[in-house]
This record gives C-alpha cells, sequence and structure tokens, in this order.
C-alpha cells in the first residue's frame, strides 16, 4: 500500500520549522582514503568516508540540503585524468546526492573546458554569480559561465508533522585573484568580479525570484582585517550583507568554528558566527562536514531566522598517535570509482627513475632540502633550452621554489617523504601535486631582495636570547616560502618582517635579506637576471614584489610535474645535493621551536643543530633549532 503524501500546510500565518545545511568544501579530489604517493591507505578524509557521516547526518535532519563548496575536481591523481564517463569526484557526489555546488579556483587549473565538462555530467547545479566568459557593464549584465544561483525547494516539518514549503536560494562565488592564478587559461576576455560587488547585484534577484533564504557558498576564507575591493578573503564581507543568511566558507584549509581564528572584528569562533551570521567551514579532503542547523519561523513577513547553530562533524580522531576512522566508506563509491581508483594507481606506480637521496620536505622551512633543489634543477634545465637565442639567453637563471607539502593547515602527513631507491610517478605527483606550468620574468637585483623579503615573512620576528620562541608565523602557508635557487643569502630574524600576507608594507625600514650574493659576489641593484617559477607565482599569485603579467618572457605549457620527470629519466639516477644557498643570520645564545612531522629525522639535516623537543599540537612532532 502507498504511503499517502505528506501534507502541506497552505500559508500559515506563524510556523516553526528547522533547516540542516551540510556541507564539504575542498575535497581536492580525495574520493578514496588513500595517498597515491606513499601508496599507503589514509583514514584521515575522502568523500566516500564523509559520504557515511552525510548519511547520518541526514538522518538526523529530514528536509536537510547538501553543498559542496569548490576545489572538489583536483589536487589529488585521482582528479587528474577522468577518464571516460563522468568524472571520479562528480560520480562520488551524483550517489551521494548533492543539492548544489559552486567551483573554486583549483577547479580551473585545467582550464574552464575541463569545469565544463565535469559540471555537465552532474546530477545537481552548480553556480557561480563572479565567473564569467566576459565582463558586461555590471554583475547582472556578465556572461556568465554557470547560474549565478539556484533555488531549493523543501517541505520542513513543524513540531506537530506539518510540512511546510521552505525556497532556499544557494548562490556562489570564487576569489577574484583566480584570474591571475590561472591566467594561463583566463587570459581571452574572462573576468572574475569582486565578490562583495556581485552579491549585492545578485542576492536581490534571488529574493525577487521567491528564495525565502540565502546562502551564499563562498569559496573564499576569512579575512579579520578590513573590507577593501577585491578581497580573496571575503565571508566576513557576504556574512555583513543584507540578504544574507548563513555563509559556507572554504578555501583556506581550515575549520571555523574553531581554533584556527581568533575572535573579533566581529568574528565569533567558539559560536560560528561573522557579525551575527551563521558561517561554518569545513577543512579540506573530507576530513569533516559543515553543519549548520537553522531554526527558522514564519511570520507576515515570510520566513526568517530565529537561532543557528553551526558545527564540524569529523570523520576520523586521532588516538594514541594514530588516526582512527569513525566512519566506513560507502561501499556503493569505493566500486563505482574503482576503475578509475585503479587507473591512477597503475600511473602512480610507474617508475621514472631512481634516488640515490632521500627527498623530504620536513624541514624545508628551515633548512635547503634535496627535494626543492631537485624542482629548482628542473625548472633551470627546461629555461636553458626555451631561453635560447631570445634576449634573455645570456642572462644567469635563478629558480624560485616553494615546498607545496610541508605540513601545517594539511597536517601532519602533508608532507613529501621519498625514501631512496625507485622514484615513481606518485613522488613526483607528491612533489608537485598541481598542474603548474614555468613562466619566467625578467628581474633585477633590487626586487630579488624584495622578493625574499616578501618570503622572509614566513617566520616571527626573533628576539637575540630568545629561549624556545615559536618561528613559524602559522597565518602564512608554506607554499608562500620561495627559496631562490642560484642566488645566496642569510635572513636576520632579529628584524620584523618587511610585508605582510597581502604584499602591503608592514615596516618599511626592516631589511631581513643579508649577504645576498651571486657567484661569490654580492649582487647589485640594477644587476639583470632570469628567474623561473611557476606561472601561479609569475602571475602575481601571492602578492609577491616584481611579479606581474609585465615582467614575464617566458610562459610555458608543460607541467612543473611532467618537467621535473623528464629531468629525471634523463638523468636515470639521481644523487641530488641542495646548494645550502641559505640558513639564518646566526643569533648565539638563542633557541626557537617548529613543527613538522613525527618521522622528520634531524639527522639529515647535517650543519644545523636541531633536536626533538616533544610532541606538538595536533599529532605534529616539535623540534628546537639552535640559531
Amino acid at each position: 500500500m502507498t504511503a499517502p503524501p505528506p501534507r502541506i500546510a497552505r500559508a500559515p500565518r506563524r510556523a516553526q520549522v528547522r533547516l540542516r545545511i551540510l556541507c564539504t568544501t575542498d575535497l581536492h579530489a580525495h574520493v578514496l582514503g588513500h595517498d597515491y604517493a606513499t601508496g599507503e591507505p589514509d583514514p584521515a578524509g575522502g568523500l566516500a568516508r564523509a559520504a557515511s557521516l552525510i548519511d547520518a547526518l541526514r538522518a538526523e535532519a529530514p528536509g536537510a540540503i547538501l553543498l559542496d563548496n569548490g576545489d572538489h575536481l583536483t589536487g589529488a591523481p585521482l582528479g587528474d585524468h577522468p577518464g571516460p564517463g563522468p568524472h571520479p569526484v562528480i560520480a562520488a557526489m551524483n550517489l551521494i546526492g548533492y543539492d548544489a555546488g559552486t567551483p573554486g579556483n583549483h577547479d580551473l587549473d585545467h582550464g574552464p573546458g575541463f569545469l565544463a565538462r565535469a559540471c555537465a555530467a552532474a546530477a545537481f547545479p552548480l553556480v557561480s554569480a563572479n565567473l564569467a566568459r566576459r565582463a558586461g557593464p555590471d554583475p547582472l549584465g556578465d556572461a556568465l559561465l554557470l547560474p549565478p544561483f539556484v533555488i531549493i525547494e523543501r517541505a520542513l516539518p513543524d513540531a506537530a508533522g506539518r510540512m511546510h514549503p521552505v525556497r532556499i536560494g544557494v548562490i556562489g562565488f570564487l576569489p577574484p585573484q583566480t584570474l591571475i592564478w590561472n591566467r594561463r587559461h583566463l587570459d581571452d576576455g574572462w573576468a572574475v568580479r569582486d565578490i562583495a560587488e556581485a552579491a549585492r547585484a545578485w542576492v536581490p534577484r534571488m529574493r525577487e525570484a521567491g528564495a525565502d533564504l540565502v546562502v551564499a557558498l563562498c569559496h573564499s576564507g576569512i579575512d579579520p582585517g578590513p573590507a577593501r575591493p577585491g578581497m580573496e578573503n571575503a565571508a566576513g564581507r557576504l556574512a555583513a550583507m543584507p540578504g544574507i543568511d548563513a555563509v559556507v566558507a572554504g578555501h583556506q584549509h581550515l575549520l571555523f568554528p574553531g581554533p584556527d581564528f581568533a575572535a573579533g572584528a566581529g568574528i565569533d569562533p567558539r559560536a560560528g558566527r561573522i557579525h551575527g551570521r551563521p558561517v561554518v567551514m569545513a577543512g579540506c579532503r573530507g576530513t569533516h562536514v559543515g553543519v549548520i542547523d537553522l531554526s527558522l519561523c514564519r511570520d507576515s513577513r515570510g520566513w526568517r531566522v530565529t537561532g543557528a547553530r553551526v558545527s564540524n562533524r569529523p570523520v576520523a580522531r586521532r588516538s594514541r598517535g594514530r588516526i582512527e576512522p569513525l566512519f566506513a566508506e560507502r561501499r556503493d563509491i569505493v566500486a563505482a570509482t574503482a576503475a578509475a581508483h585503479a587507473a591512477t594507481l597503475a600511473r602512480a606506480r610507474r617508475r621514472v627513475g631512481f634516488t640515490a637521496t632521500a627527498l623530504s620536505t620536513h624541514f624545508a622551512l628551515v633548512a635547503d632540502c634535496a627535494a626543492l633543489q631537485l624542482i629548482a634543477d628542473a625548472q633551470i634545465r627546461y629555461l636553458r633550452r626555451a631561453l635560447r637565442g631570445t634576449a634573455q639567453a645570456g642572462l644567469p637563471i635563478l629558480a624560485a621554489v616553494a615546498p607545496a607539502r610541508a605540513g601545517g593547515r594539511g597536517g601532519p602527513a602533508h608532507y613529501t617523504d621519498i625514501p631512496p631507491g625507485p622514484l615513481t610517478a606518485g613522488h613526483i605527483a607528491s612533489l608537485c601535486p598541481f598542474h603548474n606550468t614555468v613562466w619566467a620574468l625578467e628581474i633585477h637585483g633590487a626586487m630579488l631582495a624584495e622578493w625574499l623579503e616578501m618570503s622572509a615573512g614566513l617566520f616571527h620576528r626573533i628576539a637575540p636570547g630568545a629561549c624556545d620562541a615559536q618561528l613559524i608565523d602559522p597565518a602564512r602557508p608554506a607554499f608562500g616560502f620561495d627559496i631562490i635557487k642560484g642566488m645566496e643569502y642569510r635572513i636576520d630574524l632579529a628584524r620584523p618582517p618587511r610585508y605582510g600576507p597581502d604584499g602591503s608594507l608592514l615596516h618599511p625600514g626592516s631589511r631581513r635579506i643579508a649577504g645576498l650574493g651571486f657567484a661569490g659576489r654580492p649582487v647589485t641593484p640594477g644587476q639583470r637576471f632570469v628567474i623561473a617559477t611557476s606561472d601561479y607565482r609569475a602571475a602575481g599569485g601571492g602578492n609577491f614584489p616584481g611579479t606581474g603579467p609585465a615582467a614575464v618572457v617566458h610562459r610555458g605549457g608543460e607541467s612543473i610535474r611532467d618537467l621535473v620527470a623528464d629531468h629525471v629519466r634523463a638523468l636515470g639516477r639521481l644523487e641530488v645535493r641542495p646548494a645550502g644557498n641559505w640558513g639564518f643570520v646566526p643569533m648565539p645564545g638563542t633557541t626557537v621551536l617548529f613543527e613538522t612531522s613525527p618521522r622528520a629525522d634531524p639527522a639529515t639535516i647535517g650543519g644545523l643543530a636541531v633536536e626533538r623537543a616533544g610532541r606538538g599540537a595536533g599529532g605534529f612532532a616539535r623540534f628546537r633549532l639552535r640559531l
């Protein structure tokens, strides 16, 4: 016998219901709990495991909606070669039953065509209100790649079991800096508008279209600083905007609510509110599912939010130094992605060469390391050939490299750690997880010094004679710590950082870079160089002085990952020796602390006085460095 349909209340004068909003963000193609670089299981996250948690959270709240906040397609090898049929991430999301999503900046790493093909297979709408094929006179006139918003209808029960229709508008945004970071794909008329500007235009239209509530999918983080045009992390601006009821943030790979953010500037990291509105950020790689529970009341003016609870639910926990999964992977998702997983494993296991040297980023933030030396060598080798016959052919070639996997927000397992022995394609993907290409800039000595000053902002100012001061500023990501190979220099930690994370001058009179030299001689301000770097950095990503399109003299099309693999094949056997071209200005009697992988071995970095100093937070190991 078929059950009767739920009874829908007809325009009640007053009603109270609850709506649960579930969300994932920054999945980065982590569908299964597997590390393709090491070949080992990774029980800390993955969408297949998060799906089981989502099932449990849905069972608690009928009528819940499930949203994804972007950067889901790329970032792990599984996402790079999707093969026939739906992209494996999209296939998994279709099985789970997402209601809507928005792209993030990394979803454009393979170009808008790649994104469009993936979206076409999605059984749910993807929306973006500020990504345009061509800019119009205002946001409403933009030729958008995707619809700006979608309205989801739900019937939600009140305490008496009567069902009430609610129309939830979902709008999406990504950082305007996407146009810089993916310039090689978006330099032909594409536009990415300021997030707040696009929201001010489209949110009223959502209300006009019948949205009772508005949820902003903001693939952008939380910035406690003052509002300004073009903000990369603009979730707070949306939370302050009339007409928006809840914000899903991301991009920073952090947790909100939680200890990753300080209170102040309208930010309440305990309650998960910014300017009084509920905001959630659910980490990355499927380690958490974000939850916003809204209490709704309907009166003569329509539905309004009367209360909210915000949380992040983990899929695993750390116990006695080990990760214990709290949920099993959903079998249907494992089965649906089995072929893609097998093909990815086969590619990852292909032998590229042999390394006699361990390639690790465990100490990449405190000492020169062989892993970054290998990437630099490959970039310089490539650029030397590419510049033949050009005006820059006779200039010295340098390389700027930064560790892509060096702990931080990625956790204690987020390092490259390749032992001596056969070198595989999976190892190379660990060194170069994203598909950046090599671009080259012509640069002068004075600007090189500024570039390095920006990089040196990773470190806190250290008072001479300090005992166990914290060395690394957690607000600065490791991928913003450029090491310039080919130069010699030291970093003076006694001086304050010259630049802030946004490239602003914090201390104009401060100079941390000391002894800047090339080939044993001091670098002069007007001395000319060519520097190889990623297209992300060359186009202006990270706000480094001296970068930007005007300085670019070469744009390569092959990924750095492929160039490193070609370099390894050409050599056959690697014996990489880091040049030791940078370090810290000595500070006798001074010690600092930093955290890295518990697998890190200080014996691998000769010449530095490093010793273990106990356990760090969140599974990291703490080390002491004597300056």
